[in-house]
């Protein structure tokens, strides 16, 4: 796997990417990301940190990006990150998580979140794996698009200050 920027010659492939993920997969974004012209507005938008893993065919297996806040909370991002089932469990989501909070340093952001639905252990176990620790609990705060169930979100947040110590010892301060 290859990780690298998102460009805007990525849009079609990456709307592609987004279109493939199941529903539940796409908790992880604000907006209908299946609709092409918000796909491209991810690849293209100069204020996201984006980068994604690619597989031997170049075609897109995992996205992430750093999203910032603006104003009063212009030292906060958000992280949103997803794998493709076929590529998972292959540490390509928690490589993406780590340079995302190597880009966050680099980017002078003191604070990131990642929203992700409360019954996704696996993207719990991950991100707390790297520093993230819990920081809210929104009750019934997803609905499934497909069977209107409801499901609650974690809201997971890393310090950038409190912990960059912590991962230079710990060598999470290399992008792998």
């Amino acid at each position: 796997m290859e990780v690298r920027d998102i460009t805007e010659e990525d849009a079609e492939e990456l709307s592609a990417f987004f279109k493939a993920l199941p529903a539940e997969d796409r908790t992880f974004f604000w907006s209908d990301v299946t609709d092409p012209a918000i796909a491209k507005r991810w690849a293209c938008d100069p204020h996201r940190i984006r980068r994604c893993a690619v597989d031997g065919e170049g075609r897109i297996v995992a996205f992430a990006a750093l999203v910032p806040g603006s104003d009063w909370s212009s030292h906060v991002a958000e992280v949103v990150l997803v794998v493709a089932a076929r590529a998972r469990r292959a540490g390509v989501g928690r490589a993406l998580a780590r340079q995302m909070l190597l880009e966050a340093v680099q980017a002078g952001l003191k604070k990131i979140t990642v929203n992700i639905a409360a019954d996704n252990e696996a993207a719990i176990e991950m991100f707390t794996g790297i520093g993230f620790e819990g920081e809210a609990l929104l009750r019934d705060h997803l609905r499934n698009p497909d069977d209107g169930l409801l499901r609650d979100l974690v809201v997971l947040a890393h310090l950038v200050d409190e912990r960059y110590a912590a991962m230079q010892a710990a060598g999470l301060d290399e992008i792998t």
